[in-house]
């Protein structure tokens, strides 16, 4: 596997890109993207299970559940979510479909929309249009970086890259693009997320492996602890290198491959939360099973308390041991033991069995101020392990989302 430098959607054959600075709520910002497929993508799908969704997770989820092997393009804006719109806002949804595919030379069926921003405003449907127009006569394969631009939101740089893996058969690329920075947390995370590539794959096996990706990466993500009404990562295959994925090795090397892109964009989106100025990695272990290990780090992740004293680089791990006894999860507090350090340096044990170990609170202290750390608790309770990253709570973040719609 090859990481492609300043890879995109793009990268894999048969795909390009258009992107316009069309004044859905900025002027002079990049804010619509088209990705086009050069030949008809089998399509896999993972929406948000948020409850209230918005006009394109609708038109998505009965596009593809409709006809899941022949899209070929992706119409995407930010600025505007197009959720709680009602039925305007779902008759808006349909004719970006039919806008696209118009522009695109293909059937609004083949078409995917996604949109991300500011919620309960109707989409001025006049500026998509010119806007999608515009994207569609600037279609080329060097566009990808500006895709990736284009539907950022509170983003502060866009977030791409694409791999290359040697198969069997051949060589085939995977391409992604997502954007995400606030309302980020498990199920799906809050974000759009777009990967391409130029295999070869069934439908089964296409949607098997978006989800075991997107498990091992959105699903373990958390900036706020909120989830968005337009989650969606879309994977698209369309096979222009004609080799196909059938044999386990091959499958195998395609899913470690799938699951780094996603990985990889998964960190890049917690390193660029609103506000952050943490990155912070979360393992627990020694649960009765993943899914309650799963339960404490979410919980950890996700407290105020714990992400305010992330903030402010103060070493205060009985906020980290108190989050973890409230997850709903059964352990014995005697058995505990917790560590932190860096990415690439010598851990510092805190507690022991339950109970605090001699250890310099200046060293503590410091590792809480590095820009990157890890949290490394263990609960003596059985095999079940996970990691998740998320972030601290800073004013910033207050001050970014207390004036989102200004």
């Amino acid at each position: 596997m090859n990481l492609i430098q300043e890879g995109t959607v793009t990268t894999p054959a048969g795909f390009a890109a258009g992107t316009a600075a069309s004044g859905v709520k900025y002027v002079g910002q990049l804010d619509l993207a088209l990705i086009f497929s050069s030949y008809d993508c089998i399509t896999s799908a993972v929406f948000t299970r948020n409850q209230v969704v918005a006009a394109p997770v609708i038109v998505d989820r009965e596009t593809v559940k409709n006809g899941n092997q022949h899209v070929r393009a992706i119409v995407a804006n930010s600025g505007n979510a197009n959720a709680c719109t009602g039925a305007p806002g779902l008759d808006n949804a349909y004719q970006m479909q039919h806008l696209a595919a118009n522009a695109l030379g293909c059937q609004a069926d083949q078409v995917l929309i996604l949109s991300t921003g500011v919620i309960g405003v109707q989409l001025p449907m006049a500026r998509i249009a010119s806007g999608i127009n515009e994207a569609a006569r600037k279609l080329a394969r060097a566009n990808g970086k500006q895709a990736a631009q284009a539907i950022m939101t509170t983003d502060t740089h866009p977030k791409h890259m694409a791999v290359q893996v040697t198969l069997g058969g051949g060589e085939v690329t995977i391409g992604g693009m997502a954007k995400g920075a606030g309302m980020i947390h498990p199920n799906m995370a809050t974000l759009l997320g777009v990967f391409t590539t130029d295999a070869v794959v069934a439908p089964n096996l296409l949607d098997r492996m978006l989800q075991t990706a997107v498990n091992q990466s959105f699903n373990r993500i958390s900036v706020d602890g909120d989830t968005s009404t337009n989650d969606t990562v879309l994977l698209l295959a369309n096979g222009a290198s004609e080799i196909r994925i059938v044999e386990e090795e091959d499958i195998s090397q395609f899913q470690e491959a799938l699951n780094t892109v996603c990985v990889s964009l998964a960190k890049m989106i917690v390193r660029d939360g609103e506000g952050a100025s943490k990155f912070v990695e979360i393992n627990v272990s020694g649960t009765p099973d993943d899914t309650a290990a799963h339960a404490i780090a979410s919980t950890i992740a996700t407290s105020p308390l714990v992400k305010t004293a992330f903030a402010g680089s103060d070493a205060n791990w009985g906020r980290i041991l108190a989050a973890a006894g409230r997850a709903g999860v059964c352990f014995d507090q005697s058995q505990v033991t917790l560590w932190i350090g860096l990415e690439s340096a010598t851990e510092l044990q805190l507690v022991a069995d339950g109970t605090p170990v001699e250890y310099l609170e200046s060293e503590a202290a410091a590792i809480f101020a590095e820009p990157a750390f890890k949290i490394m608790l263990n609960l003596g309770a059985g095999p079940g392990t996970t990691t998740v990253w998320t972030s601290d709570l800073s004013h910033e973040y207050v001050t970014i989302n207390a004036d989102y719609r200004t």
